[in-house]
Parts: C-alpha cells; structure tokens; sequence
C-alpha cells in the first residue's frame, strides 16, 4: 500500500490535473459553442448543450469523489469512480460517431487530449490494481 500512497498519489495529482484541464476547456467549448459540433437529429443544439454541462459536473464530480476517497484509503472504491470518470475522456471522442466538427484546431485537439486522458486514467487503475492484488508471499 505504500506504493498507492507515495508515488500512486503523485501520480493520480497529475493526472487528474490533465484530465481536469483538458475536459473544462474541451467540455465549455462544446456548451458555449454547441452549434458548431456534429449535431443529433432531433435535438435541439440548447438542449444539447444543457446535456454536456449536466454531464461534466457529475463526471467532475465522481472525479473529485473517487480523489477523496483515495486520499482515505478506500483504494477500489476510489478506482471504481475513477474509471466512471474517465468517461468524460470518452465520451468526447463521440463526436466522430455523428461527424467531424468543424472548429479550431485548438479546440479539435481537445477532444484528443480528452481520450488521453482517460488512457492515463485507465493505466492509473490497472497499476494500482496490480497493486491492490499482490499478495504477499511468505518468507
């Protein structure tokens, strides 16, 4: 566990930092500019927008709770939110299951960054799962 608490706690840091950074920018743009994105048929770009903004605060938020809780030791519970978190990563790569949007190279990178993100996440949670699962083997 010492492993989870030292160099895992780092790590977590950073790459939540990332992933909080790139999904804010990323998801802002998306409600502040939601007419420029691959649209829905049949769903209004407001209420489109209403969605995204819903959608990164609970993400956000099982984020920060998973970070909590892995800041108190409750190791799986806190990889499980984590995991529910990197969806926030995903679900911005499915822009491209409707087209490709037509916005800034700045912003077009952000949908990356996001998947990126939650790549990390994913490597985050199988190293410390590995961690987790070691048994002690006797001497």
């Amino acid at each position: 566990m010492e492993a989870l608490r030292n160099q895992g706690l780092t790590a977590l840091r950073l790459i939540l930092a990332f992933t909080l950074l790139s999904t804010t920018l990323h998801y802002a743009h998306n409600v502040i500019r939601a007419a420029d994105y691959p649209q829905i048929e049949g769903v209004p770009v407001g209420v489109a927008a209403t969605l995204v903004a819903i959608v990164y605060f609970v993400l956000t938020a099982i984020g920060l709770a998973g970070y909590r809780d892995y800041l108190r030791g409750r190791y799986w519970r806190a990889l499980g939110f984590l995991m529910v978190f990197s969806l926030s990563g995903l679900a911005s790569l499915g822009h491209f299951m409707v087209g490709v949007p037509q916005i800034p190279a700045f912003w077009f990178a952000t949908i990356f960054t996001d998947g990126a993100s939650a790549l990390l996440l994913w490597g985050f949670v199988i190293w410390a799962s590995a961690k987790l699962n070691r048994v002690p083997t006797p001497a």
